[in-house]
């Protein structure tokens, strides 16, 4: 027999916060969580903007010992799931070990302590590179320090899709525990990539905003988009059975009911132009809740803010939706956060849970000027009081990765 599949917790870090509640709270008021980098010093970069995360002290919720053998990555990763965890109410002592997992990816991992260690050896030769280097910088490090936090002995798995590792992450605990396979799995994804190295890459690749202007520097779907913002954080989503959400008495967010994934074979960098692979992830997630399109009242878009991401992905949309594309609110919170990579679709899908739990959907903010090529309703600039029934999140990832997670009003 199936299991149906829960919210029970949510934390995260974010450019707009390091709670759930102040992050929400600065989402549905519009507040652009971009400025100017102070992670490096950027004289000689073209890239001047990101969305950092400001105020975080790994100490508030990790030992200092333990966080001294993190990248900041990890950091997040641990400090958004002893959130999520407190939020739940789990209690460690009573949950069957065995069946507890972790499913959390990041999708360019420690490249902080990359850089770091590279000039070091550089500097000062190979014997003086960390012994830690290679614990803290792979990709699966963050699911593998929540596992020891928590004592988590059940399934632990990193998935690394570039920018849609966070929902892939989110999907497959669903579908674990929708067979059955474990009670609680803690998922999600964790990124901070706002480096020398990284920004100077994407920047060469010419995916970032090069503007000055932090109004202007996010803005999907609008006609003068020119690049993403890199963004950084984690975001945690507990995830239940429903039987054992109930058997404990835990608050229940709401329901997650579909999850799609699918591949565009087809550019390492751009969507499909058609948009059939990412038009086939949200139709798969739509189908397996057994709804229609017509039910869905809010899409969170991948919306990167680059040229071709918003009209291949509203192109998906009107694919998918066909009729009802005009009628459904669609917004991209990258317009506040900036793109976290490897955690975006992670603090989306918290997104699309307090949409549903609050009947509230966020706005695009900095939306000026409409894309005759982008023109269905993007909720330009100002939330709207709505209700959620069902909210569907995109996330679309570099080597085609397409990823749709459809989340539900919990009714008992």
């Amino acid at each position: 027999m199936k299991k149906r599949v829960v919210i029970t917790g949510m934390g995260c870090v974010t450019p707009l916060g390091n709670s759930l509640e102040e992050f929400w709270n600065n989402i549905k008021s519009g507040k652009c969580g971009i400025d100017e980098i102070t992670h490096f010093d950027t004289t000689d970069f073209e890239v001047k903007l990101a969305g950092e995360v400001k105020n975080f002290d790994p100490t508030l919720y990790i030992d200092k010992k333990e966080a001294r053998r993190m990248d900041l990555y990890s950091q997040y990763a641990v400090a958004s799931a002893k959130m999520a965890v407190e939020d739940a109410k789990l209690d460690l002592d009573s949950i069957k070990k065995e069946r507890f997992g972790v499913i959390v990816g990041s999708g360019i991992g420690g490249i902080g302590t990359i850089e770091k260690e590279h000039e070091k050896m550089l500097k000062k030769g190979p014997r003086r590179v960390s012994p830690l280097l290679i614990p803290m910088i792979i990709s699966n490090m963050a699911a593998g320090n929540i596992a020891m936090q928590f004592g988590a002995k059940g399934i632990c798995s990193t998935v690394v899709t570039a920018c849609a590792t966070g929902s892939h992450a989110i999907g497959e605990a669903f579908h674990t525990i929708k067979k059955g396979r474990a009670d609680v799995i803690i998922a999600g994804g964790a990124e901070a990539s706002i480096t020398p190295l990284s920004v100077a890459g994407f920047s060469s690749l010419q995916a970032l905003s090069k503007t000055n202007d932090k109004t202007r520097a996010s803005i999907p779907f609008d006609k003068d988009r020119s690049g993403f913002v890199m963004g950084e954080g984690a975001g945690i989503i507990i995830l239940e059975s429903l039987e054992h959400a109930q058997k404990r008495g835990a608050k229940i967010y709401g329901e997650i009911v579909g999850y799609g994934a699918s591949c565009d074979a087809y550019h390492i960098t751009s969507p499909d132009p058609d948009g059939e692979g990412a038009a086939r992830a949200m139709l798969e997630a739509i189908d397996e809740a057994g709804i229609t399109p017509e039910k869905v009242s809010y899409i969170n878009a991948h919306g990167t803010s680059t040229p071709l991401n918003d009209k291949f992905e509203t192109k998906a949309i009107k694919v998918a939706f066909k009729e009802h594309a005009k009628n459904v609110a669609i917004s991209s919170t990258k317009s506040m956060t900036g793109h976290l990579l490897g955690a975006a679709g992670a603090i989306e899908g918290i997104v699309c849970v307090k949409a549903i739990e609050e009947g509230f959907i966020p706005p695009t903010i900095g939306y000026r000027n409409p894309d005759p090529e982008c023109d269905l309703d993007y909720v330009p600039n100002v939330g709207r009081e709505e209700k959620v029934e069902y909210a569907l999140s995109n996330s679309l990832g570099f080597g085609g990765h397409n990823a749709s997670l459809l989340f539900k009003k919990y009714v008992g």
